[in-house]
């Protein structure tokens, strides 16, 4: 296991629409992943078993976690409990960090 990452070792994985991620690190029972979005760029509405966590790296976003919406920016958090859908919609470039525990078996 590789308890020390640097992000340049790390490749970009294109997803479309403006959103690209890396996976920086994962065991079992966490993962983080950094995900870029440019402005535009549409994190659809989903949902996952998974709890997860992020933070605001850089940009603006427009979050919707169930019927909840709000714009959150530069420094700002948020929380998802398993099973409840959410999405973001980028309003100026950003990245978000994202924490998933367990880990996104499906991003691997």
């Amino acid at each position: 296991m590789v308890t020390l990452i640097e992000d340049s070792q790390i490749p970009w994985e294109e997803l479309g629409g403006g959103i690209k991620r890396k996976i920086m690190a994962h065991d079992e029972q966490m993962m983080i992943v950094k995900v870029a979005f440019e402005k535009g760029g549409v994190g659809a509405m989903h949902s996952h078993p998974h709890t997860q966590a992020s933070y605001v790296e850089s940009g603006v976003f427009e979050l919707t976690i169930g019927d909840e919406v709000k714009n959150l920016k530069t420094g700002d958090a948020y929380f998802v409990p398993s099973d409840v859908e959410h999405g973001a919609v980028c309003l100026q470039d950003g990245v978000l960090i994202d924490v998933f525990t367990p880990r996104r078996e499906d991003f691997l």
